[in-house]
């Protein structure tokens, strides 16, 4: 499966914020997507499965408890590919750094004429 299929489905996505925040159990996952999503506990372990098999994420167990965290590989990959395309948004955030810039200067200098006014 290609990492941009995997990562279609919203709620694997969602799953992959839950885990973003640091290692969790499986039961905390599930209860949060069922809630959520409104998807049985199989549902929901078929995408951990889906997630884990292709990369975005690991799981280790802890007696009987598996305890899923983001494994950064396929993110990696899937950052590689969009490295081709920053340019059409890092233009834009050079751009608006600039503007906040110079508003933040504009403020700091009309602060100052007003100070010095009488």
């Amino acid at each position: 499966m290609h990492a941009f299929d995997v990562l279609g489905d919203p709620v694997r996505r969602r799953i992959l914020e839950l885990l973003a925040d640091g290692e969790q159990p499986a039961g905390a996952v599930t209860e949060v997507v069922r809630a959520e999503f409104g998807i049985s506990q199989p549902a929901v372990s078929q995408h951990l499965r889906v997630l884990r098999e292709n990369g975005f994420t690991a799981v280790r167990a802890q007696g009987t408890r598996r305890l899923y965290s983001v494994d950064g590989a396929a993110l990696r990959a899937v950052d590689d590919w969009l490295a081709q395309f920053r340019r059409f948004w890092d233009q834009r955030l050079d751009a608006l750094a600039t503007e906040l810039a110079r508003g933040r200067r504009e403020r700091r200098t009309t602060r100052t004429t007003e100070k010095d006014t009488p």
